[in-house]
């Protein structure tokens, strides 16, 4: 076992003994470039709420039971938000779980 020590260390202080030396850096001339790199174009930002009902406010966070509560504050919206009327009456004939707007 000393012997494979000692050898890792022969080759580790060879391999800094015969390693190349740092050579004087010779100066070389470039010219100044103007053409300006223009920043990357971010895409637009997307519309968070494309998507409406009940089931998409549930899953957006929150508590979802607050929409049960009639008397909840008015950041949870309102039952009108959600609900489908009938033109005719103006009576609900629905609830809209998930709507997707493009």
């Amino acid at each position: 076992m000393k012997k494979l020590v000692m050898l890792g260390v022969l080759m580790v202080v060879a391999s800094l003994a015969f390693g190349q030396s740092p050579q004087p850096r010779k100066k070389t001339f470039t010219a100044k470039t103007t053409t300006k790199v223009r920043p990357a174009t971010s895409p637009p930002p997307l519309r968070k709420e494309n998507t409406e009902g009940v089931l998409a406010r549930a899953a957006r966070g929150g508590n979802p039971f607050q929409m049960l509560n009639p008397k909840a504050p008015p950041v949870y919206g309102t039952a009108e938000e959600n609900v489908v009327l009938d033109p005719d009456t103006g009576k609900w004939k629905g609830i809209r779980l998930l709507t997707i707007n493009f």
